[in-house]
Order: structure tokens, then C-alpha cells, then sequence
């Protein structure tokens, strides 16, 4: 698809000019939000940990079988390399711990160190990206009936305390290498399948670790921790000790980031309905996109109104220079690579989105008690000339534009992922 964005994008900023609209502003406040881009797509949540670990029986599920799965580390990062050649924006890499360099073998989670991921800072400044990080609770034979940091069992909960202090080095070795804070995300699975009398309990213990994980004082201006909540997961359906408002009363009192996943929510609550009220308390929050289909199914995003609507309220609300956005979804039934390029260009187009809406008008009306006003000008910006925006944004980003990077997507299947 060829088209001729210079003079399409030249009568789309006039159009939105007229509308008191800075599509050049626009385009420079969206360039400077970085994507936190998961690696766990890219292979199906697998790692490199080989025989100490495996998939399952601990609240992930991932669907499919699709060819061309990377089988190496390099392989990997050469997948990775070509999904953010498809998604404009200078953006960031998310990994998981079991993500590790281990070619020398792997020492057990709780012995992981920076060494392990050396390699990978070497590459992300090599390719001028900057790294997130996340402790692996999950897929491990350490997690005992369901539990980590929550289990009853003090070896378990010790195994999984020192694993999170790991991961927290590991994480101020990559923000001071890199030159930038490295946001650690810690999410367990813990929870029962049904009913649990002893809720206090397991949270009591929940506590008790998260604080031995962070009571280790580290360099300043390295790494922030995050704290993740979910509604349930497989095998958790009735209790997951790690509940929102474990994780808000926690995040509040400790002075730590909070994680807010889209799918992590009952499918009627509105994650962005919760941005004012959180913001209020914690400072910079953590926001995972994904896209749940009748539960927490992480599949890859699309720009539907959950997605719309989070990323208005982050400009509404102001707080957009306070929220990390990274993508957190995984599906095996699709090319992996262009899943990667769906799910990150529709986040940075819901965002873009919103950056261009009449906002100061919209307060204006809301003022002056004009709700028709209100209501008319929101739905007539929907008829304004999006798209031609958009693709500027790519043409600046030098990535495939419009329908093009379909073409980039099967080429790369042809030439490098139906050989393996």
C-alpha cells in the first residue's frame, strides 16, 4: 500500500488545526513515551532455563503451535530485532528472569546474578534500547502447591526471597549500565482453587517476604519495583493472594510502584476509571496492555475501548509522564513476530489518540454544564483524519506504514522462519 503521506498528513494537520489541535506537539509528546515491549511473546513464555523448569501447573497457559519458534538465543534476538523494526517509537525491552544468558548453565533462580545478563545489556546498547525487568515466579518446581513468597513452608518462601533480591541487582546492574531507571515487576501466582479459610494467613506471609525483598537498600536512580495484582488465575479461581487491594494498601505504604493489567481485572471493572483515584496515592504506576477475552487470556492487543479509553484518561488525567506502558500479552496461533507489531502499534495508536483530542475544549463544555456539546464534539473527532497522523508518525519512525508491514511480516516468515 502506497500513499502520499507528506501532502495526506499536511491537509490532516490543518484539518485538526482548525480544531485548536497541534498534531506536530501531538507527534512529539507520543515519541517520547517508550513501550516497555515483552520478550515472552517471542517464544510462548519459554526462557532459556531448559530442564529446571517448565510451562504449566502454575496459572499460564499459552495456545498454539505456530512454526518458526526460535529454538536459540539468537534466534530469539533476531526476532526481536525484526518486531521493533515494525514498531515505530524509541521504545524499551521487558525480560523475564528465566530469560538469562545461561550458556554456561543455569545456577537455579535463586542464584542468578548480572553475569547472566550481560550479553543482554551488551545487545540492548548495541541496538540503543533500554531494559525492564521482571522476577520469574511461575513454571518452576519450587512453586509448591500453588505458592512462592505466600507458601506456609519457610523454605519455599526463603527460596523465592532470595530469587527476588536477585532480580532487584539484576536490575540496578541494568539501569546503571544502561543509563536509565530499569522498572522491576514482581507478579506471583499464588492462590487456591477453592474456598480458603486461611486468606489472612497466606497474606500475612505475602507481606513478610515482599518486605525481606526489599529491605536491601540499592544505588539510587537504578531500578523501582513494581507490584502486580490479579483477580484469578488458573488453578486460583476462588483466592489469589496477591488481590488489588493487597498490592494498593502495599505499593502506598512501602513507597513502590503499582502494576495495573488491563486483563488482571473483572471484565466490567475499568482499569482507567482507576488511574485518577491511584494516582492520588502513588506516584508512577505501571500499566500492562493486554486484552482479555471473557478472562485474563492475554491475547495480542487490539485498539478496542478498554485500550481507548486507559490511554485517555493517562492524557486526561495529566499523569501521562508518570505511567510506564509495556505490553504483556502471548498467543502461539499467529506469527509471533507480527503479533508483536499488532499489539505495540495499536497501543501507540489508542495513545495517539487521545493526544489528539479536543481535551481543553472538552473541560470547557464540561464547565459550562454543556454535556450536549460535550458529548457531540468527542463523537464528531472520530470522523477527523486519524490515520494520516499515524502514518506520519511512521514515515518519521522510518517503519513499514499502513498495510506494509503485513508484507515485512510474511516476507521474514518466507526468508527466516519456515527454515527453522
Amino acid at each position: 500500500m502506497k500513499k502520499d503521506i507528506s501532502n495526506l498528513y499536511l491537509q490532516a494537520r490543518e484539518i485538526y488545526a482548525s480544531q485548536g489541535i497541534d498534531t506536530e506537539e501531538a507527534l512529539k509528546t507520543l515519541a517520547g513515551v517508550p513501550l516497555s515491549i515483552h520478550c515472552w511473546q517471542a517464544d510462548d513464555v519459554g526462557g532459556f532455563e531448559q530442564a529446571d523448569s517448565g510451562l504449566g501447573g502454575s496459572g499460564l497457559a499459552v495456545t498454539g503451535n505456530y512454526p518458526g519458534k526460535p529454538r536459540t538465543m539468537a534466534e530469539f534476538r533476531q526476532d526481536l530485532e525484526k518486531a521493533f523494526s515494525l514498531i515505530p517509537g524509541h521504545n524499551r525491552l521487558s525480560l523475564h528472569a528465566s530469560y538469562g544468558d545461561f550458556t554456561n548453565g543455569f545456577p537455579g533462580r535463586d542464584r542468578i546474578g548480572p553475569e547472566h545478563f550481560e550479553s543482554w545489556v551488551a545487545w540492548a546498547r548495541e541496538h540503543d534500547l533500554k531494559l525492564d525487568f521482571n522476577a520469574t515466579f511461575f513454571s518452576h518446581f519450587m512453586v509448591k502447591n500453588g505458592y512462592t513468597l505466600a507458601s506456609r513452608d519457610k523454605t519455599v518462601r526463603d527460596y523465592w526471597i532470595e530469587h527476588g533480591r536477585r532480580c532487584r541487582e539484576i536490575s540496578s546492574y541494568m539501569g546503571r549500565e544502561l543509563d536509565d531507571i530499569c522498572i522491576h515487576n514482581i507478579w506471583i501466582p499464588d492462590g487456591e482453587k477453592d474456598i480458603t479459610p486461611s486468606r489472612m494467613e497466606h497474606r500475612e506471609y505475602l507481606r513478610d517476604s515482599l518486605d525481606q525483598i526489599l529491605d536491601h537498600p540499592l544505588p539510587s536512580g537504578t531500578m523501582r519495583d513494581s507490584v502486580e495484582s490479579k483477580l484469578f488465575g488458573i488453578g486460583t479461581e476462588t483466592f489469589v493472594v496477591g488481590s488489588h487491594e493487597f498490592y494498593l494498601g502495599y505499593a502506598i505504604t512501602k513507597n513502590t510502584m503499582l502494576t495495573l493489567d488491563i486483563g488482571h481485572f473483572h471484565p466490567t471493572e475499568s482499569v482507567a476509571d482507576k488511574i485518577s483515584s491511584v494516582f492520588l496515592y502513588i506516584d508512577e504506576l505501571l500499566f500492562h496492555v493486554t486484552r482479555g477475552v471473557r478472562w485474563d487470556s492475554d491475547h495480542v492487543v487490539s485498539w478496542n475501548d478498554p485500550l481507548t479509553d486507559l490511554m485517555q484518561e493517562l492524557v486526561w488525567s495529566g499523569r501521562l509522564p508518570k505511567a510506564h506502558i509495556g505490553l504483556d500479552f502471548f498467543d502461539a496461533t499467529l506469527n509471533r513476530v507480527g503479533a508483536y507489531a499488532i499489539g505495540a502499534r495499536n497501543t501507540l495508536k489508542a495513545l495517539l489518540w487521545a493526544l489528539l483530542l479536543p481535551t481543553n475544549k472538552l473541560r470547557e463544555y464540561e464547565r459550562e454544564g454543556k454535556y450536549f456539546e460535550r458529548l457531540a464534539l468527542y463523537e464528531e473527532f472520530k470522523n477527523l483524519p486519524f490515520g494520516a497522523v499515524w502514518d506520519r508518525f511512521c514515515e518519521i519512525n522510518e517503519v513499514p506504514v499502513g498495510t506494509n508491514y503485513i508484507d515485512e511480516v510474511e516476507k521474514y516468515e518466507k526468508d527466516v522462519l519456515s527454515k527453522r
